[in-house]
């Protein structure tokens, strides 16, 4: 999809308050199981789980990759949903720390600005299961958010 018809998309889920209609504008998301909800008042991100997600089959515990991906998920998700976003923000560099194994259950995950310039935001995000106080990775994030009519420095 393109970051026009993603844009658009985003715009009509405003309109509806109705946040999970960004998962469905991504493939990556949908086929990742990766969808955001806002029930609790808080934009959260959850990761359904299922059996492909498994990275090691002895503990089982879920591949650190996909926790990464949420976690990247979650950031974007924050910001096009919490932002006045009128472009899709392009992820420059992650650095994600894994604190503890994933189990082989849902996991959910939360993301804040920590840092908003013109082109720049520098954006934390964590990731748990059960107990939001344990959380199994961390991650910040930096994206380029230049409008439309901008010319990108990169």
């Amino acid at each position: 999809m393109s970051g026009g018809s993603l844009m658009k998309r985003l715009a009509e889920a405003r309109k509806h308050r109705d946040v999970g209609q960004l998962a469905e504008a991504i493939p990556y998301a949908r086929w990742m199981q990766i969808a955001p909800e806002n029930g609790t008042g808080e934009l959260l991100t959850r990761m359904r789980y299922h059996d492909s997600l498994i990275g090691n089959t002895f503990l089982p515990a879920i591949h650190g990759g996909t926790l990464g991906a949420l976690l990247e998920m979650a950031a974007i998700f924050h910001l096009l949903w919490e932002t006045e976003a009128e472009t899709v923000p392009k992820i420059v560099n992650i650095t994600v720390d894994y604190l503890r194994s994933a189990r082989p259950l849902d996991v959910i995950a939360s993301a804040k600005v920590t840092k908003q310039g013109r082109r720049m935001v520098n954006v934390f995000a964590e990731a748990w299961q059960d107990d939001r106080s344990k959380p199994v990775a961390t991650a910040q994030a930096h994206f380029l958010v230049t409008a439309a009519d901008e010319p990108s420095v990169l």
